[in-house]
Formats: structure tokens, sequence, C-alpha cells
């Protein structure tokens, strides 16, 4: 008997919640559409798909005709449809009745729309978790893929890794395939001929191996350079007749074919894991550059690919440590999730409150919670949309609990689990959450009639892919040798030159109520590089909180006992901030006292930051103004001064939003951006975070013993 080999070709299609149209609507016509006609072609390829539920109902609802085009591959047994959590979460990191919630729902999507009953499932970034089989299995689903790093992780060799396992978590029983590590490289990146001699390679006469290549379909025609490679030169038909060239050796099949015919080859436990690259970015800069030198010095030794498997980067929730903008959403999802469980136990039947539930959902889509080449939590659009789903979510929790319209609540408890309380104020109109332990700053203000998160912004950090920034070049200069395309994760673009004059460095999480003592000398130029002179110690340390809610109306007072440092001496001074609001009004009153505690009088320059992220750093219809002045670039990404303001603001004409500042004694204003420098798909850019408003007063003088005090109030409204 000649030998042969069974080969699974897998492909997952996704966009996350929050994404531009522009861009599903170039990912259907550069990927989805091609690869179907192309399927259409050749009826005897036969392919395992997975469509997380955010990319099918953006299909139904612009190309409905690629949902009947992919019903009738599946009826003529090309097309195995895989389910998966509806709106691509990282499963282990959401409550487990969304874990099943989401997981039953696109399996529900499938069996009405693909007249499928789907047997497996795809799991987000591959993230697994050795709890997962028990949730899995309640799903109704009976396998899943993982990267074959994860079998090799607990001793298994190359060659055990061609074929399915069997796994469970309290009896609860899964099959695992494993991914080929090999075949995630080669296709679509090398020549055809180097995937058909690997499968040549593993075929034996019992023809039991089982070969499995199951990775993002975007890398076929999305990804940079693909489309013109897969489909304009070629590659991916080459590929298709290639496999049915070969068929007599070649047995193209389908995971639910393997589950029917080849019996798992034994029991597995896999540790807690997710692909190589993605545990090598979960790292702190300075350990992935540690494990990059690591890497390349086994490399050069010769010993690195027999010994890779004991050579792992971190672990996915690291993220929630590593980036606490991402463990804030996260936190605030999980505290949600509870609230609208809670609701629909008290309104089972209440169309309102599952469409919270469908929020929360869509909260949950992994893409923004984490980063590593592609934007990721870098990109405000999708840190947005997870935003606006969860203070919508909550809205209409709260909502349902409140018969008097004019209600207002303030409670205090550990939100992001760090060890120490936040001050949550909760109106019909705004959220308010305080971090008295770190320079009481507000944290979230998250304005409901706009299910927006004015303070929804990124500090700029250091990444380990920084220094690689030097290197980058232009799109489409760099092409690798030796045929093919490069992989998306070796290219090193740039999509602007100068960009390592935007690499700046934050010494303190980005906010508002964030309060600054600035050096006699300090300019604008360097506020804006987080590089200014500070002389207080307020901006990050803890202050007393105290706050009430009554009468529809809402008050938290934050003080810090804390000091100038002039000379080397520290000069006592305490800051007392309190904040004002009420349950209809969607405004703060705010109210500074300074109280010199020293024996000589103090004269400083105090200001206080806030930032405010409306998404579009250039557009026309979003700018900055101020009351009798006008300004020369009144873009959100300008940079300017003025002085003697006493009223100003940010607009936004698209979501019809309006900030504004009003101030009792005049200030000097500055402005300017937040923008990082991160990866994405197409290269190294500069993505807009927020804007900086920085009211602040240059002569501040308070007398030994006394005190000064400053009012001002900030606005919201709708246009």
């Amino acid at each position: 008997m000649s030998p042969t080999v069974k080969f699974v070709f897998g492909l997952h299609n996704h966009q996350p919640t929050g994404n531009f149209d522009h861009v599903f609507e170039e990912a259907y016509r550069k990927s989805y559409l091609p690869f179907a006609e192309l399927l259409e072609r050749h009826p005897r390829i036969r392919v395992s798909l997975h469509h997380t539920g955010i990319l099918l109902e953006w299909i139904q609802e612009n190309h409905p005709d690629y949902i009947t085009r992919m019903r009738r591959l599946g009826e003529r047994g090309q097309v195995e449809f895989m389910s998966g959590a509806f709106y691509e979460p990282i499963l282990p990191i959401i409550p487990d009745h969304d874990k099943v919630g989401q997981i039953l729902k696109l399996s529900g999507w499938i069996r009405r729309h693909f007249r499928q009953t789907p047997r497996g499932m795809w799991l987000a970034e591959r993230v697994w978790e050795p709890h997962l089989p028990r949730f899995i299995r309640q799903a109704g689903i009976e396998y899943t893929v993982v990267d074959d790093m994860h079998f090799k992780c607990t001793g298994l060799a190359e060659e055990e890794t061609l074929g399915h396992y069997l796994t469970e978590e309290m009896g609860e029983p899964v099959h695992v395939f494993p991914i080929s590590e090999r075949l995630r490289y080669t296709i679509p990146f090398r020549p055809v001929q180097e995937t058909i001699e690997f499968l040549r390679s593993i075929a034996t006469e019992d023809g039991r191996n089982v070969a499995v290549m199951a990775d993002d379909g975007e890398k076929f025609g999305v990804w940079p350079n693909t489309y013109r490679h897969c489909y304009e030169n070629g590659w991916l038909e080459e590929f298709f007749r290639a496999l049915e060239a070969n068929a007599d050796w070649i047995e193209i099949v389908s995971f639910s074919d393997i589950l029917d015919r080849v019996p798992p080859r034994g029991r597995v436990y896999l540790p807690t894991a997710s692909y190589i690259e993605m545990m090598e970015w979960a790292l702190t800069p300075g350990k992935t550059q540690q494990y990059e030198d690591f890497v390349e010095q086994l490399k050069r030794q010769g010993i690195y690919e027999a010994n890779k498997t004991f050579v792992r980067g971190g672990f996915w929730r690291f993220y929630q440590a590593k980036y606490e903008e991402s463990n804030l959403i996260h936190k605030r999802m999980l505290h949600i999730s509870g609230k609208v469980r809670r609701a629909r136990q008290r309104h089972p039947r209440s169309r309102e409150i599952a469409r919270a539930q469908e929020c929360l959902w869509k909260a949950q889509c992994n893409c923004a919670y984490w980063h590593g080449v592609f934007g990721g939590l870098y990109l405000t659009n999708l840190r947005n949309a997870l935003q606006r789903n969860l203070i919508e979510a909550d809205a209409i929790v709260e909502k349902s609990r409140h018969k008097n319209p004019a209600w207002i609540e303030a409670e205090e408890f550990d939100l992001d689990i760090d060890g120490h309380a936040e001050v949550l104020v909760k109106t019909p109109l705004q959220n308010l959450l305080f971090k008295p332990s770190s320079g009481g700053r507000l944290i979230a203000h998250d304005f409901k009639p706009a299910f927006l998160n004015l303070t929804d912004t990124l500090m700029r950090r250091e990444e380990a892919y920084h220094r690689k920034l030097a290197h980058a070049v232009a799109p489409g200069e760099a092409q690798p040798a030796g045929g093919g395309t490069a992989s998306i994760h070796d290219l090193v673009l740039a999509k602007e030159p100068g960009l390592q004059g935007h690499l700046h460095r934050d010494w303190y999480p980005r906010s508002s109520l964030i309060d600054h003592f600035l050096a006699a000398g300090a300019t604008l130029e360097e506020f804006h590089r987080s590089q200014h002179g500070e002389e207080g110690d307020f901006v990050t340390e803890p202050y007393r909180v105290r706050h009430h809610a009554r009468a529809a109306k809402a008050q938290v007072t934050l003080t810090r006992d804390g000091g100038l440092w002039r000379d080397g001496r520290r000069l006592p001074l305490t800051v007392s901030k309190t904040i004002r609001t009420e349950s209809l009004s969607p405004a703060l009153d705010i109210a500074y006292t300074l109280t010199n505690g020293a024996d000589a009088e103090v004269r400083t320059r105090f200001g206080v930051e806030f930032n405010v992220n409306l998404l579009a750093g250039d557009a026309h219809d979003r700018f900055v103004w101020v009351d009798g002045q006008t300004l020369e670039d009144r873009r959100l990404v300008s940079r300017g001064e003025n002085r003697g303001v006493t009223r100003c603001g940010l607009t936004d004409e698209w979501m019809k939003v309006r900030v504004a500042w009003s101030f009792e004694s005049p200030v000097t204003l500055w402005r300017c951006p937040i923008e990082t420098v991160s990866l994405s798909e197409a290269g190294f850019e500069r993505v807009y975070q927020s804007t900086v408003i920085f009211p602040h007063w240059d002569d501040v003088v308070i007398p030994a013993g006394g005190q000064w005090v400053v009012r001002f109030r900030l606005e919201i409204e709708t246009l």
C-alpha cells in the first residue's frame, strides 16, 4: 500500500467589534470572497471554516449572497462550519455563564443559516487553559484546535502531534487537534512544493497521520502583500491544484471526518498556553528583549529547533498586568457582567435586558484587550467599541433598577483588583470612577447619552519592538529572498518617516484630574514629551477620600498631605479637591484648596490635567476652541498655548458632543495630543489616543499657613 496522509485545512475569519466598515469591506473583497470563489472552482478541496459572529452579522447585512454561497458549499460537502464564542472573547477571562452562552449563540446561528450543527469550535487566539473542556462540553462542542506547541510542551514529540487527542476537566471530555507550526509558516509564505514535500515526508502506509493547517483567513489576501501573492500571482490556486494532483496520497478531510474515522492517539493534558508569538508578546519589554536575544543565541548554536519546546514566553493574562488600561476595561466588564446576570434573573423575558447582554458580549471581544504585532489595545476605535457597549449595558441595567428618574449613587470598592478601593459615582447621565490610591485621578468618565468614556486613553510606554524602528522601511520596499512572501511577523515597515521623534514615555497613567506643580522653567514642549520638571508629589501618590450621595446630589473630596520639593527641601502642602455633581446634570463643579503648611510664603505653578479622547485627532469635525480667541490650528492633535482663558472646550460634531471648561479665574491653557507609536499589520504607525487639556495658574501665591482656592466647572452636552 502506498503511503498516504490526511490533511485538514482550517481557516478562522474575524473582524473585531468596532472595526471600521471599510476594513470589513476590504477584508471581504480581498480575502473572504475570493477564497469562496476559488473553493467553488475546486470542488474537491474541503475546508473547515470558522467565521466569528461579528463578521457574520456584517456579511449578512452587507453581502447576504455570501451566506447563500457558503451554505451551498456546505451542502455539497466542501465546508465544515466551526462554532466558537460569538463575539470572539478570550474564553478563559470571561465569566463561565458568558462562555457557554456565547458558544451556544454562534452554534445556533450556524444551524439556522448554514444548516449544519457544528461539532467543533475555534478558540480565540488559541488561548488554552486546562479548565476549558468543562464549558466547551456544556455548550455541546466535541472538539477544538490549538497549536502543536501546546502538545510539545507536555513532552510529546513532533511525530506524536500528527493526530488528535482527548482531554477532560472533571470528566467532561473534549477532542483537541494540534495545528502544525511548520504549515502555519509555509502556507502561504513558501513555495507550494515545500508544503507538498512536507506532507509526503509524514505520509505512512496506514494513512493515520493527520496534518492540520488552521490559521487566520486574512493571511490569504489581507495581510501585507498577500492578495497579490495568493490571488494575482496565483499561489492559492497553485496550492489547490497541487492538492488535487496528489489526491491519490493526500486525503483532504475535515476535523469531523477525523473524529468519525480515526481514533484519538490517547489522552493528554495541555498546559496554559497560546501560540508562540502570543506568549512572547505577553512579556514585559525588557524580558521580551532578553527572550529574543536568548532565542538568537540558541539559533546561532544550532540547538534552538531541537529544544524550543523548553523556551517559552509569558502568559496571556499578564496583559492585564502589563497594561492597566486593558485591566480596567476587563474588570469593568466583569463587574457589569455580574449586574447583567442578576438583571436577567430578575427579568428573564425583558427585551431590554437581553439587549444589555448583547452589549456585554460585544464588549468581551478580545482584540482591544491585548497588543502584539497588530494594533489591538492601541486602536482607539476598538477600545471605544468595548467601552461604548459596556456603558450601554450598564445604563440599561441601571434604568431597570431605578424607578426614580433622579437617582444617584456612590460606592467604594476595589473595582480594578489592585488592593485599593476606587470610588464610583453613578447617575442617569454619568459614571465617575475615581482612584484615590493613585493621584485621586478620574480614571473613567462615562457620558451615558453618547455611551462615551471621555478618559479612554493610553499612556505612552516602551514596547519591545521599538528598538526595531530604526530599521523600518516604507511599505512595499522590502521583499523576502527565496520565493514566496514575508510573514506579517517578519515585516518591519513604517507608515511615515520620522516616527522615532514621536517615541515619548509617560511616567504616569493618562487620565483626568491629575494635579501638577510645574517647575519654574517647564515648557509646553517638555510637558508634551512628559519630560517637564515636577515639584509636587501628587500625580501618582495616594489621596484620602470622603464621599456621599443623597438628595439627587453627590460629592467626592480627595485630599493629600504632600509637599513641594525645592533645593532638596520638602515644603509641606495639602491639596484637597472636591467634585460635585447632580443626578440630572451632565456637569462637574470642581473646587481645589491648596493649604500651605510651611512657615513661609509659597509661590508655585499649579495645574490640573484632563485627557479627552474623541477618537479622530485629524478630523475636521472634531476640534478645540477657546472663547474670544482664534486658533491657527484647532485640530485635536494640535499643540498650543493660550493665556487669559476663562472658557474653552472640545467639540465633536460627528458624535454630537461638546466638552467645556469654565474658570472663575483666568488660566494659561496648554493643549497637546497623546500619540503612541505602535505596530499594526502595515507597520509602525502613530495613533491618536487623547487630547490633553491643561489649565494652569502660573503664579499661585499661598501665604504661610494660608490657603489658595480655585473653582471651575466641566460640562458635557449633546449638540
